[in-house]
């Protein structure tokens, strides 16, 4: 069935699918990662040698463990949730629409995991290493377990959107917001702003913030260049613009 010829009932039924289908595969991915999330906590643990973990509060170490498992649930299901997203809009976009959706929900969700591990291989160990440094013989490091997968979680999910700045210049440009020139204008105001945007996105230590505004300004290059992809083809498909 076209979508032209979708009925709002049709439209509600095909979303109520997709949506069941999301939810059902989230929930199959999640409890498959409880399954296993005892390995998976001690791939957490690695980051910080030596610190001890406690939990403080009798559910705290389930909850803990619940929410790894829903967040790897989350990023395992990814792959359903935009191929759901994508079957259910394809059919009322055109083709130019198409191609940006499309560069959306994919490259955005490859960039997303690209910040992630980075932040899980890079920029975690150097983070725990330098904290953990300052323990001393008479105070040792001893975590909240559940304070620390919320510190882990934080790092990944600032660098995961911090990540996406090719993805969000690249819409602006081809919308006509942004242009190459503009952006290579204005680099030490974004320098400014993207330090201040590592300060709010990170928790609250200069360590993340500062590990955080060094790539960032890698990620602004790079949107320089996709800006200027996207500007020659504009001029390709309108040489009179």
């Amino acid at each position: 069935m076209s979508d032209a010829s979708m009925s709002f009932v049709d439209h509600l039924s095909e979303l109520r699918k997709r949506l069941i289908i999301v939810f059902l595969s989230l929930v199959a991915g999640s409890a498959a990662c409880f399954v296993f999330v005892e390995t998976i906590v001690e791939e957490l643990l690695a980051l910080a040698p030596g610190a001890e973990m406690v939990y403080l509060a009798p559910p705290e170490l389930f909850l803990a463990y619940v929410r790894i498992s829903l967040m790897l649930g989350i990023v395992l299901t990814l792959p359903i949730t935009l191929s759901q997203i994508w079957f259910f809009v394809r059919p009322a976009l055109s083709r130019r629409e198409k191609v940006s959706v499309a560069f959306i929900l994919f490259g955005g969700s490859v960039f997303f995991a690209a910040g992630a591990v980075f932040a899980f291989r890079i920029i975690l160990p150097l983070t725990m290493r330098f904290f953990l440094q300052y323990a001393t013989r008479a105070i040792q490091p001893m975590f909240s377990f559940g304070g620390y997968v919320g510190f882990v979680i934080s790092i990944l999910l600032a660098f995961g959107i911090a990540f996406e700045l090719p993805v969000v210049v690249t819409i602006l440009a081809r919308v006509g917001l942004v242009s190459p020139a503009m952006l290579r204008s204005s680099r030490k105001y974004v320098l400014v702003a993207l330090v201040i945007l590592s300060a709010v996105l990170t928790p609250p230590d200069v360590v993340s913030q500062v590990l955080l505004a060094g790539p960032m300004m890698g990620l602004f290059e790079i949107s320089i260049l996709f800006a200027r992809i996207v500007a020659r083809r504009k001029r390709e498909q309108d040489p009179s613009g």
